[in-house]
Order: structure tokens, then C-alpha cells, then sequence
């Protein structure tokens, strides 16, 4: 690999930053911008965010306050649930419940009903019309396709992205599995897209976890190469990462860069947690069948099986802190309740034959990089699996160390590396340490050309991109042809995405060419016809075809008029252009001279050409012409392809009505919390005798005697009544009621109950603002008389305005507090603390603006020579200019008083 400046200037590198030296853009709207990490269980979300009073990079909570959220879509009741509230059905409702919804996208049907029902989900899975995967929910009548269901996951992470930065987050980096698929990643980036998301860029997690990992380390002092080990849920891979630095050039100093290149990532796309927890599960279903001695097998019970995983779970997580662990569901089945235990040992007995599993994509990776053991300078965990014992001795045993090294969080240094590509990749924010990285294809692919009279050559109808190939990348392959071919794009080898029975991906057919050729079949070519064909490794690591050109060259005899190439014009100045300079057309040779000659010698010398090739006649010479005919380019669809045009629309219509119901749903929940609480927290204050008071005060006699002041009995025995009458309407004909009627009910009671405990507020807040306004005037004619005494430079008018505007607010008020004291108490004030304050704090704001005014700068006199040699004549005229001068100055830059004073006063200057 490369570490030159050049490398640096080619476009490759990302330069990232960490928390600290991230500094905003000046563009604010573009300041927020996420990472998701969609797993096949858990969704985490960092979002990058540098308004003040914000953490620059952070992890956003969901609303149970957890920092990550299962990844679950639930419809229930005509209602769709996501993330936590979906996990509350789960035992209850587990047909209602999705889940593996980032596996579902871009996989046959076929394989994903067969990994589905092997989990012991009963989810409805359907076959849609594009080979894919689509589910059925609970009214029979809707399907919902993988990338709408994938849509609904995206777009939940990027509400919480929204709330956490208090800002609209839309430009987001998802990180997948390097096992992902073209189909996968192409089916992610539309469902993004149906979320109303731009997706800046697909990224693999060990490349999330490597900018984690280098971000804030050197490696100037040499090179290291580090495995990154992440067993997850569903998958585990193992990717060898090379760490190093170059020196570059940055301001004209030398300074050393960070980079890293991915070199080799190998994974098992079945081994996972969930495969440890279904040993488990398969364990202790059968426990429970003796158990229950029927001959009924439990996990032919859907919701018996979701209770057992739901334990399960937790059974395991206790297990890699413990020797022993309890397992304990009640009413698994029939009423029956389930209660056993397991201990560590047999746990690791029944996943026996995991733990040589687990080792295999580590020594495929070693394998085929020809590193040994030795080689490796740190092997880091990552992925929630890793936290299993039995897990860590197998690898240290393996690669022969006491320790593994657990730099970075398990579970969110993969979201985190993801934000600092998020951070680089946006515009509204500037990164400062550089970090280069260099990632690679996952898969090598086949691109092939079929047509007709296209020879089957190796060398001409096929070329292979090989894995690893760095992204982004942009291919180039011209060959000859005059026909209208197709294109293919195939996976290398073996090696195909989980479920992929055919390496084809991609087709595409390319027309235009055999129109072409027949236009300038008759002219003279001077070559066979090409076509050019253009091909992209995108970052996020999808391969496409881009572009296609017919390439003509024709050679055509043109006539040109004759130049009289003799030598007397030669030694006059004119350009030599000898037979080698023959096949330039006239063109060119003229171009050449311009560039040759200065602008009037060329003048003279085009008008001297002219007269001497006057009637010299014309001849031929062969002038070569390339023309370039974009093809026109058809995909056309191969296995689960992306969703058409038409079914794109009607799936965002459909996203968007789901989008537009839930936020109905939330406000009429939010608005009937509201309601409740504001009936309870006001009951708390009546006493038994139905008189408000204030809890808050220690003194609950003296509270309701002022209550007694702002209200009438009346008043307060209405209020009550009103309270009761909502309260029973809440919990009756208001439990199905819209957002809109508990927003009336509310209105109403604040109408009646806001009045009362506003004028009982004023109560001590009326006069408490009134003494402090009246403390503050006296304290104003104290600051009045320092500004006379201490800076006689304020202006008097300025002073005086500030008196004035004090003199009214002493009289305004006297008189709002005498009119206060002729209504009553429970009348509607004639003044409020909040006016007396306003008026205050404008009052304060013009004393502190004349208290800024600065004091002048002193007067500074140039001073006078006085020569004694000169005569009296010349001194006198010389006296007058100086007076002159200096009464220029005073005018200009000294009070009046001083200009009317004499200038002898300066004369020892």
C-alpha cells in the first residue's frame, strides 16, 4: 500500500476527527448528522452535533432512556408500534411482532422462511412479486415489503437522532455486515430513501470499529496490524486491519498522517448469539416437555416459545458473569409454570461444537493474508457475543495470550467509528486529525459481455474486479464491437451472499451501438468501432454500471487552402512547419502560431501569410475525427431486485399515512396525560372542606385564608365539580377520545382553575416585585449621583431621560398599587408582577447602556517651534500658522469651553 502524498491527494482519504477537535462549518443546518448501526437485534444511534451546550459526539437514548432499542415493528389494533413498545407484545403477541428485519432485506424468500421457522417466529412471511421477501400483518389484507419494514426501523433511529440534537437530522452512514450483498446494500439505501433519509455513505462495521479503534492513536513510530473480532447476534466476522502513517506535506510543514487499510474480512453469517441462546432454547424446551408429561411439544406454542427465548436471554447473560444461573417463566404453558436452572459447564456442553466454529473466520483471515499469530499486534473484541467466557479462552488459547484486548466498547464503538465518517463525509462540519481509510470490496465480481458476433475471449468479453478492491473505484473497459450487446455482473467464485443461489446480480442491456455503426459504416474508419464502457465500486460498495459510449475514429480527406511554405517566408518570420508537422489539420497549425507569436507580430505576419497564399489554390489532407454516441443502458431485474418505480411511491404514501397516524397517536396520549395530571396534581391541593391550598407552604392556615381572598366558595365548589365531572369522563366515554377532545376538556378546566391560582400566586409575587422596583429607584439615585461625581463625560441628556422614565414608574406605580386596593382580591388585578418587572429591566437596560459609554481618549497638542533665527517677520507668520493649526484641532477634537481658550497656554510645548 501506498503512503505517498499522492495517495493523500487522490481523493481516498477520509479525514475524520475525534470528539474534541470536531469544529462547525458555517452552515448550522448542516451541523447535525448520525450513524445507525442496524443489527440484526439492537439499533444504536450516535449523532454528530456541535451546537453550544451539546456533547459533540453522543449515543441517542430512546424514550426508556437505553441507548439501544430492539430492532421490532409491531402492528397491533390498527396501530404500528416500533422499538420498545413493539418488545412489550412480544410474549403476548408474537405474531404481531417483526423482527430480523435487516436480514429480511434483499434475501429470497425461500431461504429467510426457512431461517425464520427456525427461530420459532410466527410472523407471517409472503413471497412478493420480486422473489423477495414481504410480511403479512395482522388484518390478512396488508403486506409490507423488507425495505418498508427497514424504512420504518431507519426512520424511528432518525427521530431519536432529531429529539437528541434538538435539531432535523437527515444525512446519515449505516453501518451493515461485510457479508451484506449487492441486493442487501441496494435494498438498504432504498429503504433509507423511503424514510425520507440521504444516506451519505453504507459503511462496514469493521471499518466503524478500525476509525474507532485509530482515532486517537499514532502510529508514527510503526506500522501495526490489528484483528477485530465481532460476534454479534446472527453473524461473527473477523477483519484484519493495517495500521500506519506517512509523512505529507500541510501548510509547507511536514506533518505525519494516520491510515489504515482494510486488508482481509472473513465471517460465518450463521453463527451467532441467538445460535448459542437457541441451545438453550432447545435444552430447555425439551426439559419442560418432561415436565409437562402430555406428549405435547411446547414449541409447536408460539407464545409459549417467545416467554422461553425472553428468559433464555437473560439465562445467558447471567451465565458470563456466573457459574450457575436460574431460569425461571411463569404460565409457560396450559397454566403450567416453568422453573430449572443450568449450570455454566453444561451451557458450553451444549455449544460444543461452536467454539472451533468461532475460530474459523480468524484462521481464514490469517490464512490468506500469510500472517502468523506473531504477527498480529492486538486482537479486539467487539459485539455482545464476546462477553461469553468460554468464547475468550477459545480464542486465547488459540492465539496463544493470556489477555484479549477490549479497548473498545462492545456494543458502541462500531455506531461511533460510523459517526466520525458521518462527521467527514457531511458539509456543515470541519474535521481536523486525519485518519485515512482505505476499505475493500467484500465479494470479487465478473462483469461479462454477451452479444451478437461478440468472440467468447477471455481477454475481451471478460474481466473480473477482483475482492478487496479498494472503494470508491471508478472501472474502465473499452473493447470493439458494432452491435448492441448486454452486459452481466456476477459475484467471483464461490463466495456469494447467504441465500444467493446465482452469482448473477445484475444485467443490463445496451442498445445504440448497431444504430451507430450503420450511420458511419460508409464513412472511412480508421479503427474497428469501440464501445466504452463505464463502471463505479461506489463507497458504499455498490457496483453499477454508469455510462456507455460509442467510440468512432474516421479519417476523412478535407480541403484545405495552400500555404506557399518557401524559405524567404521562413526568414521573415514565419513558422517553419516541416513535413513531420504534416498531419496537423489547419486548424491546429494556426492554434500553434498563436501560441508561438506575440500579439502584433502575429498580425503582421497573418496579414503577410494572406498576401502570399492569395491564389495559391487549395489540396487535400487527411484529417482524423473521433465522435462519442452515449448507448443507452436497461437494467433489467435479477432475484430480489429494487422496488419499481410505481411500487416505490405507493410504499412512501403508505409510510407516510403510518407516519401521520402515530404522530396522532402520540399526541392524543401525550394530551391525555396532560389532562389526567392536571386534574390530579390539582385535587391534591383541596383539602377535605374542598378548599384549594398550596401544599408547598408550610403554613397550610394562613394559605387558605388567602385562598379565601381570590375566590368565592362558589368559585372553588364549581371548580371541584368540574374536576369530578372530567375525571369520570376520562375513565368512561374519554377512553377512546381524539386528541382533539381531551384538548378541549383541558381548556376548559385551565379556564376556571388558571384565574384562581394566578391571582393566588400574585398574592405574594405582586408585592415582592413592587418592593423590589421601588428598592432599585432608590438605588438609582445613588448610581446618578457616582456618574456625576466619578464620569462627568456621560452625556447630560442621557441622565436626565433616565430620571425621567424612573419619575414615571415611581407614579405609575402609586397609582396601580391604590387601585389594586379598591377591588377585590378575587377581581381581576389591575396590575401583575410580570408588568412591574418588564418595566424594571428596561429601565436597567438604559443604565447599563450609558454606564458602557467609555471615557474620551485625552486631547494630545502637536507642539509649536519657535525659530529665533528667523526675523521677526517670518516668526510672526509662523505664530499665525501655529494658531491656526491649533484652533483647527480644538474645534475638531475638544469641548467648547476649551476652544475659546488662549493658545499661549501651549506655547512651552
Amino acid at each position: 500500500m501506498s503512503s505517498s502524498p499522492i495517495f493523500f491527494r487522490s481523493g481516498l482519504l477520509l479525514l475524520l476527527s475525534i470528539l474534541f477537535l470536531l469544529t462547525l462549518a458555517p452552515t448550522p443546518s448542516q451541523s447535525a448528522v448520525s450513524s445507525i448501526d442496524l443489527g440484526a437485534e439492537w439499533i444504536k444511534v450516535a449523532v454528530v452535533n456541535l451546537k453550544p451546550g451539546q456533547t459533540p459526539i453522543s449515543i441517542a437514548i430512546n424514550e426508556m432512556s437505553k441507548r439501544k432499542s430492539p430492532v421490532l415493528v409491531a402492528f397491533q389494533s390498527g396501530n404500528r408500534l416500533i422499538g420498545e413498545e413493539a418488545a412489550g407484545l412480544t410474549a403476548r403477541y408474537p405474531d404481531r411482532v417483526i423482527s430480523h428485519i435487516r436480514d429480511l432485506v434483499g434475501k429470497p424468500f425461500d431461504y429467510m422462511k426457512s431461517y425464520i421457522e427456525s427461530m420459532y417466529l410466527p410472523f407471517h412471511l409472503v413471497d412478493d412479486s420480486r422473489g423477495g421477501v414481504g410480511v403479512r400483518i395482522e388484518d390478512g389484507d396488508v403486506a409490507y415489503s423488507a425495505e418498508e419494514l427497514a424504512a420504518m426501523v431507519l426512520g424511528f433511529a432518525v427521530e431519536l437522532a432529531t429529539v437528541h440534537s434538538k435539531g432535523r437530522v437527515k444525512d446519515v452512514v449505516i453501518t451493515v455486515p461485510a457479508y451484506f450483498g449487492q441486493a442487501e446494500r441496494k435494498g438498504l439505501i432504498q429503504a433509507a430513501e423511503l424514510a425520507g433519509i440521504n444516506v451519505l455513505s453504507l459503511v462496514n462495521e469493521h471499518s466503524g470499529a478500525a476509525l474507532q479503534y485509530g482515532i486517537d492513536k499514532d502510529f508514527s513510530n510503526g506500522s501495526r496490524n490489528v484483528v477485530f473480532y465481532d460476534m454479534g447476534a446472527s453473524s461473527t466476522y473477523a477483519a484484519l486491519v493495517h495500521f500506519s502513517a506517512y509523512n505529507a506535506k500541510e501548510y509547507g510543514k511536514s506533518v505525519s498522517v494516520n491510515q489504515f487499510q482494510v486488508k482481509d474480512v472473513r465471517w460465518d453469517p450463521q453463527l451467532g448469539g441467538q445460535t448459542m441462546e437457541s441451545r438453550l432454547v432447545e435444552h430447555f424446551a425439551d426439559e419442560f416437555n418432561k415436565q409437562l408429561g402430555t406428549g405435547f411439544d411446547v414449541r409447536k406454542s408460539p407464545k409459549a416459545m417467545a416467554k422461553l427465548k425472553k428468559q433464555v436471554k437473560r439465562t445467558k447473560e447471567i451465565l458470563s458473569a456466573n457459574t450457575m444461573a436460574p431460569i425461571s417463566v411463569e404460565s409457560l404453558y396450559d397454566d403450567r409454570d416453568f422453573r430449572s436452572k443450568i449450570t455454566r459447564e453444561k451451557f458450553e456442553e451444549l455449544c460444543e461444537d461452536l467454539w472451533e466454529k468461532s475460530l474459523i473466520p480468524l484462521k481464514k483471515v490469517l490464512e490468506h493474508s500469510g500472517l502468523k499469530v506473531e504477527d498480529v499486534y492486538a486482537v479486539e473484541l467487539i459485539g455482545g457475543a464476546t462477553r461469553v467466557p468460554r468464547l475468550q479462552a477459545t480464542l486465547q488459547e488459540f492465539l496463544g495470550r493470556e489477555d484479549l484486548d477490549k479497548h473498545l466498547d462492545a456494543d458502541e464503538a462500531t455506531v461511533l467509528g460510523a459517526s466520525l465518517h458521518a462527521a467527514n463525509l457531511s458539509d456543515g462540519i470541519k474535521l481536523n486529525r486525519k485518519l485515512g481509510m482505505i476499505d475493500g470490496s467484500s465479494y470479487g465480481y465478473v462483469i461479462e459481455f454477451n452479444g451478437p458476433d461478440l468472440l467468447k475471449d477471455e481477454n475481451s468479453s471478460k474481466f473480473v474486479v477482483g475482492r478487496m478492491k479498494k472503494v470508491p473505484s471508478k472501472i474502465f473497459k473499452p473493447f470493439s464491437h458494432n452491435k448492441d450487446f448486454e452486459v452481466s455482473l456476477a459475484y467471483e467464485g464461490d463466495l456469494l451472499p447467504p441465500g444467493v443461489a446465482s452469482p448473477v446480480f445484475a444485467q443490463y442491456s445496451v442498445s445504440g451501438l448497431t444504430d451507430a455503426s450503420e450511420k458511419y459504416a460508409s464513412r472511412n474508419l480508421s479503427s474497428p468501432i469501440k464501445a466504452n464502457m463505464q463502471f463505479s465500486l461506489s463507497k458504499s460498495g455498490v457496483l453499477s454500471l454508469d455510462r456507455a459510449d460509442a467510440v468512432i475514429e474516421i479519417s476523412e480527406w478535407v480541403e484545405v487552402p495552400k500555404k506557399n511554405l518557401t524559405v524567404e517566408n521562413s526568414a521573415s518570420g514565419s513558422p517553419n512547419i516541416s513535413a513531420e508537422g504534416g498531419p496537423k489539420n489547419t486548424s491546429e497549425e494556426s492554434i500553434d502560431g498563436q501560441q508561438t507569436d506575440g500579439g502584433s507580430s502575429n498580425t503582421s505576419n497573418t496579414s503577410v501569410n494572406e498576401q502570399s497564399t492569395t491564389d495559391l489554390g487549395t489540396e487535400k489532407k487527411l484529417k482524423k475525427r473521433t465522435f462519442r454516441v452515449p448507448l443507452k443502458i436497461v437494467e433489467k431485474a435479477v432475484g430480489p431486485g429494487m422496488l419499481s418505480k410505481e411500487a416505490f411511491l405507493e410504499a412512501k404514501a403508505r409510510l407516510e399515512a403510518l407516519d401521520k397516524k402515530d404522530a396522532e397517536r402520540k399526541r392524543t396520549a401525550e394530551l391525555k396525560n396532560s389532562l389526567e395530571g392536571y386534574i390530579y396534581a390539582t385535587k391534591e391541593k383541596c383539602l377535605t372542606c374542598n378548599i384549594l391550598f398550596d401544599a408547598l407552604l408550610l403554613n397550610q392556615l394562613e394559605a387558605l385564608k388567602e385562598l379565601e381572598k381570590i375566590s368565592s366558595n362558589q368559585e372553588r365548589q364549581s371548580f371541584i365539580e368540574k374536576l369530578d365531572e372530567v375525571q369520570e369522563w376520562l375513565y368512561t366515554d374519554g377512553e377512546d377520545a381524539s386528541a382533539t377532545q381531551f384538548q378541549e376538556k383541558l381548556d376548559l378546566l385551565k379556564a376556571i382553575g388558571d384565574p384562581i391560582f394566578f391571582r393566588f400566586n400574585e398574592l405574594t409575587a405582586r408585592p415582592a416585585a413592587c418592593e423590589h422596583a421601588r428598592r432599585y429607584l432608590s438605588e438609582l439615585q445613588q448610581i446618578v449621583r457616582g456618574w456625576e461625581t466619578k464620569k462627568a463625560w456621560l452625556p447630560r441628556e442621557r441622565i436626565d431621560e433616565v430620571l425621567r422614565d424612573a419619575e414615571k414608574l415611581r407614579k405609575w406605580l402609586d397609582e396601580k398599587e391604590a387601585e389594586q386596593k379598591k377591588i377585590s382580591s378575587s377581581s381581576k388585578p389591575a396590575f401583575t408582577s410580570e408588568e412591574v418587572n418588564e418595566k424594571i429591566l428596561d429601565l436597567q437596560d438604559q443604565v447599563a447602556s450609558i454606564n458602557k459609554i467609555p471615557k474620551p481618549k485625552p486631547k494630545v497638542e502637536k507642539p509649536v517651534k519657535n525659530d529665533t533665527a528667523s526675523s521677526s517677520s517670518s516668526e510672526e507668520t509662523n505664530t499665525t500658522s501655529s494658531e491656526d493649526s491649533q484652533t483647527s484641532e480644538t474645534s475638531e477634537s475638544s469641548t467648547p469651553e476649551e476652544a475659546d481658550s488662549e493658545p499661549d497656554v501651549h506655547d512651552e510645548l
